[in-house]
């Protein structure tokens, strides 16, 4: 716009007014655009589904059933792997924020050098390497569910910090004099033996009570073998999409799975699937597939087949990984002639690669 002289008043006053509304639209934009582009990669994330279906797993049902309609913050206990951000998917899933966003953020992970900015944000120019504007967690997942995962090995500076984001339902990003009201859900995970910590006085007992009204404490597989079978089945069908194969598993071997000690949880199933389906050579999974350790680290006759069929197929396939694929070598070691090797490599759709 213009002004010709003699400046009128009025003209001056709209045109300033006009300008200032059109820097905050643009501004306001610039942030929209800025948020959007960030929760971006958190939408993108596949729902997992919460697969609980043994007695041990009904308490923490019938806790989510009640609990995750309210506002309440909670607190998830559980070792490493029990699927801690799995349950926390789901209550917000089933929460009256479900259609807003579920942020995850591995609070334990973070830096405390880069913990104010990725939590907060901070604005362009705030600090030296801040050569864009960054939203912080917090205020992604404004409206929705922050999931702070490992928050028992949050620095004891950096656990005042959240206490008065939470307190105070308020944050100013790094760099910045902008206040932004906070209306988050706050679901929080560890595998810390946090009711210690807090004894010992190396986590805050005021930030205990903030993130605990409700504790819900997940059992480790071992104590849920009922739940194996169909989380088995459902690794088995995810990864044999992603890798494009068509394998089975028979019911036997999948009943051997419950004797495991699954020191790893579910994320040891999961990956033991993975690996499986990636190497298997056949049109079905066997126990030397899965190639499980033992919590003992020896191998455990509770992992070895007693069908006979899969014993003769682990055989075969022993001796020709043994004979580096030598099917004369291979069938010497068997005790058997080769053409019987042949026979019985087709029958259990194996190959010498």
């Amino acid at each position: 716009d213009y002004l010709p002289k003699p400046w009128d008043k009025e003209k001056l006053i709209s045109t300033m007014i006009n300008a200032y509304q059109q820097t905050m639209a643009r501004k306001e934009n610039k942030d929209l655009r800025t948020r959007q582009k960030a929760l971006q990669e958190h939408i993108n994330q596949k729902q997992v589904p919460f697969i609980a279906s043994s007695p041990a797993m009904k308490p923490i049902l019938q806790a989510m059933e009640m609990a995750a309609p309210t506002e309440a913050s909670i607190l998830i206990l559980g070792e490493n792997g029990t699927g801690k951000e799995v349950l926390a998917r789901a209550i917000h899933h089933h929460s009256k924020r479900a259609d807003e966003p579920f942020i995850s953020v591995d609070v334990g992970a973070l830096p405390a050098t880069l913990f104010e900015s990725e939590m907060f944000g901070h604005e362009k120019g705030a600090f030296t390497d801040a050569k864009e504007q960054r939203v912080g967690k917090f205020e992604l997942a404004n409206k929705g569910t922050l999931f702070l995962d490992e928050i028992g090995n949050l620095l004891p500076e950096l656990q005042v910090k959240i206490l008065s984001a939470i307190q105070n339902k308020v944050i100013t990003p790094i760099g910045s004099n902008r206040r932004i009201d906070l209306d988050v859900r706050l679901i929080c995970a560890t595998n810390a033996p946090i009711h210690e910590l807090v004894q010992r006085g190396t986590f805050r007992q005021d930030l205990f009570y903030r993130i605990k009204t409700v504790e819900l404490n997940l059992p480790p597989l071992r104590h849920r073998k009922e739940d194996i079978s169909e989380l088995v089945k459902h690794y088995l069908d995810e990864f044999c999409k992603r890798y494009n194969k068509d394998l089975k598993i028979d019911s036997s071997l999948v009943a051997q799975l419950t004797h495991y000690h699954w020191p790893g949880n579910i994320r040891e199933l999961q990956h033991a699937i993975e690996r499986a389906v990636i190497l298997c050579r056949g049109d079905s999974l066997s126990i030397a597939d899965l190639q499980l350790v033992p919590h003992d680290g020896h191998p455990s006759a509770s992992l070895k087949t007693l069908n006979l069929s899969e014993m003769e197929k682990e055989a075969i396939q022993e001796a020709v990984r043994s004979s580096s694929g030598n099917l004369t070598k291979a069938a010497e070691t068997l005790g058997i002639g080769r053409t019987t090797l042949y026979r019985k490599m087709e029958e259990y759709g194996l190959n010498s690669g």
